[in-house]
This record gives C-alpha cells, structure tokens and sequence, in this order.
C-alpha cells in the first residue's frame, strides 16, 4: 500500500507536511461502497483555509487541510457505476448525499446528510463534518457517482489542468457570486476583494457579459492582477469613498451589481484600512448598489470567530446597516457555492477556451512539501492561487 502525506494545521499561523493514513473506502466501522480513493493531481490553497490558520475559527490541531481537489481515480466501491479506474475527475468541494431534499433541490451547499453538526459539509474544514482533507498524495471521496465532475478526456484534461483544477471552488464560487448578484451583459459591476476568489468572480463578470468590472481591494500587486484581464480598480486605502471612486469610473457613484470576495476578515477603508472593521463591504456594497439591485455574498462569514478583537463579531453579529438595504429593496444571496449546479458548463468554457480562467487567478504550482511557504506567501497578500502538485504530474502536462 502506497504512504500518504497531508499538510496539517497545527494551530494558529503554523501549517506542515505530516504521514497520514492511507485512505480507506469506509465510513467509519462500514465499508463506503459508494466511494472512490484519488491520487491527487491537483489541490489548491484556499483562502477559507486561510481563516483556519490565523486561528479565526475554531479549527482543531491536527486538521488535515484542503477541500479543492482534482485527482485520478485509483480505487473505487462496489456501488461505483460512472466511474472507472484511470478517470480524472473534479471534486466539488461541497460534499452531498444526492438523496436528502436539499440535494433534489439542488442545494449541495447544504446536504442534510454528510454532517451530524449542521446541514453542509466539505473537505478538510472546521464543522464540516470532519471529512479528511486533500491537500496530500491521495483522498476517499464518497458518494462519487453524484459528486465528481468526470473529464470527457484524460489528455485534454491534463493539457488544461492549471483551469480546470478551478473547478473545485473558487472558479464556480466566483461564478455564483456574479450570477446570485444578478450580471448579465451590459452590468456595471463592483467585485470587493482582488484575491483569487474576486480575481474568479471578475473574470466570470465578463463571461457573463458585464460592461464594466471593478475590483476593489489594497494590495497593489493584487489590483495590478485585475487590471491584468480588463478590469478597472479602486485602491480602498483611498481617502475618497468607494462611490466616489466609481463615479471617476463611470460617471455615477453606483453600480448595477455587487459581489462580496472577502468575507468577514474586512478590514476598514482609507485611512481605517490598519483596522478590522466586519460588516465594511456589506455595509459599503448596499451603499454602492443601485436601488432594486442585488449582493452576491460568496465571501465567507462565520458563526463562532474567537481571533477577533470585537465581542459581536466573536459570534457572528456584525452591525450591517440591514435598514438601508431594505430601502434600496436589495435583494442578499449568502453561503456555499453550489458547485454542482455550475461546474459541468464552466468546464466546457475552459475546454471550448471561452475564458483563461488560470492565467486570471495567477496560478502558481508548488510541490506539497512547499505547502507551508505557500501559506505565508498568500497570507502576505500575494495574488497568486497557489496549486499544490504533489506527485509532479502537473508540471510534467506543462
């Protein structure tokens, strides 16, 4: 049997490669027929994995990390009907049952029957029902026939895996964003955060068909990453208010659209941008989006946020000005990015090179030994989507 290795939160700001136990097709005592084991080909870093390692969740020691992964079928249960060994295929990073109501509805964000906790789970992240991560040499997927996203060819695949490992997350959730925000051609759209997830969400816009993109965030390199691909971008260590900005932009202080990238880690804008301030760009998004418009929040919130500074936000109770998108009749789309409901067309755009969804992102290759560099490197604001390759098979299709 093959060793396996995983990259682990060991508390907050430290992350390492440690042996991990080779996957099994179980859950549990009972045997998981339903499932497939992975050799990885590919498994990104996240910037939801990036709260656990600040040690703003509530995360334990030990946590195996990683739920964007891409992988060659090696092993599968004897329920496996669709797929075959040798297949690659995209795991979205929710998991789902395909059999409770939400799954039929086709809310796979929120399968009422993958975790005991709460409704929702994924891979290798803190209250998502203790899934082993995959950013290590192999995973166990369940329920595969539902989840896994099979590519039509194996070495059209690999000659475009640097896309289409962006299938698992940011890609889908970026796109989710910009359609539950209401794009379509002509929008005028404003993206808050240039990480990759803003970087996927902006490059989406103009998949829809957006007018006008505009990426805000602080970090330079970050920006000159938007400006790379067509967008327009307003540094929020600005003293000018962010409607302000877009006005110099397009004439009017307000866009058709907003998109949440950040999440609850915002900090303040203009000379407040040293500070946490939570509700920022919920509160600076109503203000900016025109009346009758719509908020796409793909941005993650927590419930229990014990790093930060403000007793609210320690629970989740951030002071959004909810009265003023009220009288705007804005209209809010929250949580986990359904994938399934997007991954099959965004994959065929990728392999039909209707976006260079990669190049948008930045995306950098490391070994899963570099993984832990990785991690300090996005932390500091690099705009890169760092891809983890961890047996080489990645830069070999380079």
């Amino acid at each position: 049997m093959a060793s396996n290795r995983g990259v682990a939160y060991m508390g907050p700001g430290k992350v390492q490669v440690t042996s991990i136990d080779y996957p099994k097709l179980a859950l549990g005592d009972r045997k998981c027929e339903h499932g497939v084991i992975l050799k990885v080909v590919a498994t990104n870093i996240c910037g939801s994995d990036q709260h656990m390692v600040r040690g703003r969740t509530t995360a334990p020691s030990g946590l195996i990390l990683g739920h964007e992964i891409t992988g060659e079928v090696i092993e599968k249960g004897r329920d496996v009907e669709f797929l075959n060994v040798g297949d690659i295929v995209s795991a979205p990073f929710n998991i789902a049952c395909g059999r409770c109501r939400n799954c039929k509805e086709g809310k796979t964000g929120i399968c009422l029957n993958v975790n005991p906790a709460r409704p929702g789970a994924a891979y290798g992240y803190v209250d998502m029902g203790g899934w082993v991560g995959g950013q290590a040499d192999y995973v166990m997927c369940p329920y595969a026939d539902f989840n896994l996203l099979k590519f039509p060819d194996n070495a059209q695949a690999m000659a475009k895996i640097r896309d289409l490992t962006l299938l698992s997350d940011i890609f889908p959730t970026g796109y989710h964003g910009a359609v539950s925000a209401g794009v379509g051609p002509g929008s005028v759209v404003y993206v808050a955060g240039a990480g990759p997830v803003g970087l996927a969400c902006a490059a989406s816009c103009h998949l829809l068909g957006a007018a006008i993109v505009i990426v805000g965030d602080m970090i330079p390199e970050r920006l000159a990453q938007a400006k790379s691909f067509g967008c327009e971008v307003v540094d929020l260590r600005d003293k000018a208010s962010l409607g302000e900005r877009i006005a110099q932009i397009t004439g009017t202080p307000e866009v058709d659209c907003g998109v949440d990238c950040v999440g609850f880690e915002a900090r303040g804008h203009g000379d407040k941008a040293a500070d946490e301030h939570p509700a920022t760009v919920l509160n600076s998004l109503m203000t900016v989006t025109r009346a009758g418009g719509a908020l796409g929040i793909p941005g993650l919130y927590v419930t229990d946020d014990p790093g930060s500074k403000d007793e609210n936000a320690k629970s989740g109770v951030l002071g959004i000005r909810i009265g003023l998108g009220w009288a705007k009749s804005h209209q809010f789309t929250t949580g986990q990015c359904p994938v399934m409901k997007y991954n099959q067309k965004l994959m065929m755009a990728i392999l039909r090179d209707k976006i260079q969804i990669a190049k948008a992102v930045n995306v950098t290759l490391i070994s899963l030994d570099q993984a832990p560099q990785g991690y300090m490197d996005f932390d500091k604001g690099a705009a890169r989507k760092f891809v983890i390759d961890p047996h080489g098979s990645v830069g070999k299709a380079a």
